[in-house]
Order: structure tokens, then sequence, then C-alpha cells
């Protein structure tokens, strides 16, 4: 039974770029359609998928499907994977938690650190 189980993913996006943060969650998608318990961490720049608010590199449709990195982070979400900001990036952006989607959260850095270095874990940082 131990062999079926499947690593569980945490997914640090950081990039700036909406094409990589697009490809980091079409990724973490897959890996959630693959039955593995995904976690998603965005700090600095990748933090703004997250707002309310946020800026239209964050929704704007990118090629070739048309999907947006807040969108897939939205259906990521949907599907069950975790999503939290990193601790700083709301008080380094003037922010509150309102400011972010419905289900994101603010990492805890003990609780997170404790999720990345599980033995199983596999950390995708993008």
């Amino acid at each position: 039974l131990a062999q079926d189980a499947k690593a569980p993913l945490v997914t640090v996006v950081t990039a700036e770029n909406p094409q990589t943060q697009l490809m980091a969650m079409v990724l973490t998608t897959q890996a959630l359609q693959q039955g593995h318990a995904v976690d998603v961490l965005l700090c600095g720049p990748a933090g703004d998928i997250a707002l309310v608010d946020a800026p239209e590199s964050a929704t704007a449709a990118q090629p070739p499907r048309g999907a947006s990195p807040q969108g897939l982070l939205r259906a990521a979400m949907d599907a069950g994977a975790a999503v939290r900001v990193c601790a700083i990036y709301l008080p380094g952006a003037q922010l509150g938690p309102e400011a972010l989607v419905e289900g994101v959260g603010v990492a805890s850095p003990p609780e997170q650190a404790a999720l990345m270095l599980r033995p199983d874990a596999v950390v995708w940082s993008f």
C-alpha cells in the first residue's frame, strides 16, 4: 500500500514572468490530476497572481489555450491544492489578507518548512 502513495508536491513560484507562472500552474495541475497532494507557495512577484485585484499579467489569457496564471491557480485550488503566499508578501506590499483571493492563505514559516522538509516531498521551484 505504501508503494501506491503519491509523493506530496510543493510548488514554489517566485517568477515575475507570466509565462513561467502559467507553466508552473500547468504542471502543478497535472500533478493534481495524477493524484498528488499539492501545496503552492507564492513569493515575491508571483504573489500577485493570488490578489483579488491582480495585475493584468496575472489575468491575461496566454497562448495557446487562453489560460491565465490566476485562472489556473484557481483551478488548482478547486482541484484540492492548498495555496499560500509567503509570510512577508502582504506586509511588503502593504496589504492585508483581505487582498487575497478567497481560499489563499498566508504561509507560516515553521509549517511551510515542515511541508518542504518531509522526506517524501517533491519541491518544484519556478
